[in-house]
């Protein structure tokens, strides 16, 4: 049984589409480019609309090796079009005194890039957050490292919940996908439409269930086959939602993003479809008849 609903967007996002960021007048996607398989794919995400980068300041570092050179090719492009990008970084040391140095390292390990806009607290719970926010608010005073705004990745709903409704970040990041939907009823239900801390979505295509997989099910053609592209529309569908960290790997997969935020959002049955989907997957659900 799914979650009870939470209402649903009139249109999708779109990559050109800008948000206010904080309160130093930061401009972003809704979209923000994590993970790339080739560098290519900075320069394809930049030319359809999407201004927003994350990088990581410490761990996972060499899986985003492709994004940092991607970022640098972006950068040499011409001049001035550092102005038009949004940089953020996570980190995710947890003692407070270790939430300086890797944000300038990555500054330094990126030509060009000059400095980082939104420092982030990744992987944040409840319990120690409120340990490292003092040190990410002196970063945004001081503007440490360029840092103009703040943020945290959550791996604790109600923490999540809890720091949009005080606005205690600029931007929270809270995983939302058909495989792991519990966010549509710990944290949607309570936000306002309308919210002063941005909330992006997270490992949205979670929960996918690839062609050949679908045939080991015993599903016939029958059945609605979502593409992949359809949980980026089940991320983007609660109005809650203001846009979603994702990670299309080459300039091909950016487009099929970009063709798929064109159609409607998903209509009730289609996201309880997906959710089940996953479910039975993963083995939680029998088949249906």
């Amino acid at each position: 049984m799914t979650a009870a609903l939470i209402g649903r967007r009139e249109r999708l996002p779109r990559p050109s589409d800008r948000l206010t960021l904080g309160r130093a007048g930061l401009r972003v996607s809704p979209f923000c480019l994590g993970r790339v398989r080739e560098p290519s794919t900075v320069l394809a995400a930049y030319d359809a609309g999407i201004n927003f980068f994350f990088l990581t300041a410490d761990m996972h570092w060499p899986l985003y090796e492709t994004l940092r050179r991607g970022l640098a090719q972006l950068l040499r492009r011409r001049r001035g079009i550092r102005d038009q990008l949004v940089i953020a970084a996570a980190s995710y040391a947890t003692q407070p005194e270790f939430s300086w140095a890797p944000f300038q390292e990555v500054v330094e390990a990126v030509p060009g890039l000059g400095r980082i806009d939104v420092t982030v607290a990744g992987g944040a719970y409840g319990y120690e957050l409120p340990r490292r926010l003092p040190e990410y608010r002196e970063q945004r005073r001081t503007r440490f490292a360029g840092a103009r705004a703040i943020g945290a990745s959550f791996h604790d709903r109600l923490a999540a919940r809890e720091a949009v409704k005080a606005a205690s970040v600029d931007i929270a990041f809270v995983r939302y996908n058909a495989g792991h939907p519990g966010a549509r009823r710990e944290v949607y239900p309570d936000v306002p439409r309308r919210h002063r801390t941005l909330l992006y979505g997270f490992t949205n295509t979670g929960g996918f269930v690839p062609r050949t997989r679908f045939r080991q099910l015993g599903l016939t053609t029958d059945f609605w086959l979502p593409s992949i592209t359809d949980h980026y529309r089940f991320a983007l569908t609660p109005p809650q939602v203001n846009g979603i960290l994702c990670s299309p790997a080459t300039p091909r997969q950016v487009a099929a993003l970009c063709r798929a935020v064109e159609k409607e959002p998903l209509d009730a049955e289609e996201e309880r479809y997906l959710v089940d989907l996953a479910r039975l997957d993963e083995g939680r659900a029998e088949r249906w008849p």
